[in-house]
């Protein structure tokens, strides 16, 4: 178990550099890249930071389309909201979505009822058969005040161990406890955002790195070039300069003075041309290209409006490429959210997880409005190929508004007939 240990050790470790990287272009915080140093110097502590942040619009444009409305073959969803997966799940596909891959860990609770845990790439990871690409163990690493904590996953045990120092990260391990492993499998499901069979994940913002880094370097330019050659300069010619007590030349007129004296009648005072800061919006408007091109976002997320309101039909289109974004990342996340419900059964009901057949629903990846959305639908029920019920449903209604709606419905229709229900017999 030790040199196991070690490995998901170092596994976890491993990548940390670069989930830092991608952390701080997710909050925005990164340095900036083409920053002269006579610009830095110019700057000062005026602009300390100055960020675009698109990366995270990447992120959460495709998250908010991403949604688990509920599973097909199993009754799971009363375990999927006491675990707050109906909030939490979006975290998932966020995490997933920046650092490549996320994980869910499935367990009993006190009263052995299902519970599961969304976990970040940060403090988890896993080892794969190389032949079926299942995972054979998994880690879970964190820190306490005074301890770092650790859980190694088996598919026959659970093994919690301990270091008694903050911040272990490879050394110093002792083993708390074991536990038997009744599923036989190693209960730790990895969302991963990849579209090869190899990698371990991609980050979304990975092809944007390089042309954030370009557009916040256009901004800062902009920004320096605004603040030192934007404003009109002034000049004047036949005034004397004065001469303070070290003896160096002192300009006799203030730069903030908006008027300018002199009593010499030789002097003459005219103004240089401010700057003209076109070109910067050409040069955006070039990254800003770029960056829709590589990450699917339509121009009116980027800010890039026009003087005419498109219309819902207009902006369906210029959202498909994201929309299809969306789609393929259902298929990719479906299967490990289809795992944890096989999982949560398992649990639950003692089975084996493998022998549970579910599919996932995913909430509509398009951007529709409600008045679009209800027309559809009214339309497939007028002709009967949808019944009432799917029909709600198909229109974001949960099960249980759904039965609520039944019975008022019923409750009404008998209203209409006149019928008493406190005679009624059973």
């Amino acid at each position: 178990m030790t040199d196991l240990l070690t490995t998901m050790l170092e596994k976890l470790e491993a990548p940390a550099p670069r989930f830092d990287t991608l952390d701080r272009y997710y909050r925005g915080q990164q340095a900036l890249a083409y920053l002269a140093p006579e610009a830095r110097t110019a700057l000062g502590d005026r602009f300390g930071r100055l960020a675009s942040n698109l990366p995270r619009l990447a992120v959460t444009s495709l998250s908010e389309r991403l949604r688990v409305t509920g599973f097909e073959g199993v009754d799971v969803w009363d375990d999927w909201l006491r675990s707050d997966l109906d909030q939490e799940a979006g975290t998932a596909h966020r995490e997933a979505l920046l650092l490549g891959q996320a994980y869910a860990i499935v367990w009993g609770d006190q009263f052995g009822r299902p519970q599961v845990t969304v976990e970040s790439a940060r403090q988890v990871t896993t080892l794969h058969d190389p032949g079926t690409r299942r995972i054979t163990a998994a880690l879970k690493r964190w820190e306490t005040a005074t301890t770092t904590e650790a859980t190694l996953f088996g598919p026959d045990e659970i093994v919690r161990l301990r270091a008694d120092q903050p911040g272990a990260t490879t050394a110093g391990f002792k083993v708390i406890e074991t536990l038997p492993n009744p599923l036989e499998l190693v209960p730790v499901v990895r969302l991963r955002n990849g579209d090869r069979l190899l990698d371990d994940g991609v980050s979304e913002i990975d092809d944007l790195i390089p042309l954030v880094d370009a557009l916040n370097k256009i901004l800062t330019d902009m920004m320096v070039t605004s603040e030192f050659a934007g404003r009109p300069r002034r000049w004047a010619t036949g005034i004397e300069l004065e001469e303070s007590e070290e003896g160096e030349a002192i300009n006799p007129i203030p730069e903030g003075n908006r008027a300018m004296i002199s009593e010499n009648e030789q002097a003459k005072f005219g103004q240089l041309e401010s700057a003209d800061l076109a070109g910067y919006e050409t040069a955006v408007n070039v990254i800003l290209s770029q960056i829709m091109a590589v990450s699917g976002l339509p121009a009116h997320y980027v800010g890039v409006t026009t003087a005419n309101p498109a219309s819902a039909d207009a902006l369906r289109a210029a959202e498909a490429s994201l929309t299809a974004r969306a789609q393929a990342r259902q298929a990719a996340f479906g299967r490990a959210w289809e795992d944890v419900a096989r999982l949560i059964v398992g649990v639950r009901d003692g089975v084996d997880p493998l022998q549970v057949d579910v599919r996932v629903s995913w909430a509509d990846a398009a951007t529709r409005s409600i008045a679009q959305e209800a027309d559809a639908v009214t339309k497939l029920f007028s002709t009967g190929l949808l019944p009432a019920s799917f029909a709600l449903q198909r229109l974001g209604y949960s099960e249980t508004e759904i039965d609520v709606i039944r019975t008022m419905r019923r409750t009404e229709a008998l209203d209409g007939a006149a019928v008493d229900l406190s005679k009624l017999v059973l």
